[in-house]
């Protein structure tokens, strides 16, 4: 989708790039080859030269380009073809950002592989590690994840971004990210009714009350926020594709969920509900 993509250039919006993909032009390639666009002049030439400015972004793999020229709501736009960089990424902490809040775990998962980070052991491998990735995707990482992250561990976090909670948004589909899951048919089996405030306890009974089989279960919690987003972006990125005439033939197999490697103990979770910490 991002190839077949002319609203990142000034001068175009939704109407100029419709006018262009029904008078056949559907890629930077095609405008490149053409004097005939449907434009003035000057947009023409315009199209013509950001079309080979956007090939040459592309050949040098570059998502952090696109992120900047593309309008906020078209990011999504970017997935597909920069999915091989992609970190998706979740946070949890011991509050909202306060004095005294902090980090207690980090999941990433690039589509192939699982990394944690735990406060006291290895959290300080993020900054290093994240490195390697161009294209972030969160929910909510815009407003929580990402500022938390500078603030906390100053790491600078200047990725490509694609924050789900505006793409799932303008979709209809609201209510965090629990929410949204349980709108598109996702089920957290045994972590089902376990949220962010129940994050907090269980790195509490880990902390004070030297439970590991806390820690593992906020860590599968968290794991299961990162590989959800997988999911979650590939049918964000599909419902996107029927507001453009590329449904047919650009839309996305859903992944195939990972083996995790956290598991959630359920007699701790128990506990905590019942208001039993240590």
């Amino acid at each position: 989708m991002l190839t077949e993509t002319f609203c990142h250039i000034v001068g175009i919006g939704p109407k100029g790039e419709k006018r262009l993909w029904d008078k056949g032009f559907c890629s930077w390639q095609s405008v490149g080859e053409s004097d005939a666009l449907p434009l003035s002049p000057q947009q023409a030439e315009a199209v013509r030269q950001e079309a080979r400015v956007s090939l040459q972004h592309l050949e040098r793999d570059n998502p952090l380009y696109f992120d900047t020229c593309l309008p906020s709501n078209q990011l999504w736009r970017m997935f597909p073809t920069f999915r091989h960089q992609v970190a998706y990424l979740d946070i949890e902490t011991t509050g909202l950002g306060g004095s005294g809040d902090y980090i207690t775990t980090i999941v990433v998962y690039d589509g192939g592989e699982i990394y944690s980070y735990v406060q006291g052991k290895n959290l300080r491998d993020f900054g290093r590690d994240i490195q390697k990735y161009g294209l972030l995707v969160t929910y909510n990482g815009k407003t929580f994840d990402l500022p938390f992250i500078r603030n906390y561990l100053n790491v600078p976090m200047r990725q490509a971004h694609i924050d789900l909670r505006y793409v799932l948004a303008s979709l209809g589909y609201k209510g965090g990210l629990k929410g949204c899951e349980r709108q598109l048919g996702l089920d957290r089996e045994d972590l089902v009714d376990v949220d962010g405030y129940f994050a907090v306890l269980l790195w509490w009974d880990y902390l004070k009350g030297g439970n590991p089989k806390a820690l593992e279960t906020l860590l599968a919690y968290n794991t299961a926020d990162v590989v959800n987003l997988e999911v979650l972006m590939v049918m964000a990125y599909n419902l996107k594709l029927k507001e453009t005439p590329f449904t047919d033939s650009h839309t996305l197999l859903l992944p195939d969920e990972p083996e995790i490697p956290f598991e959630a103990d359920l007699e701790t979770i128990h506990r905590i509900r019942r208001g039993r910490l240590w």
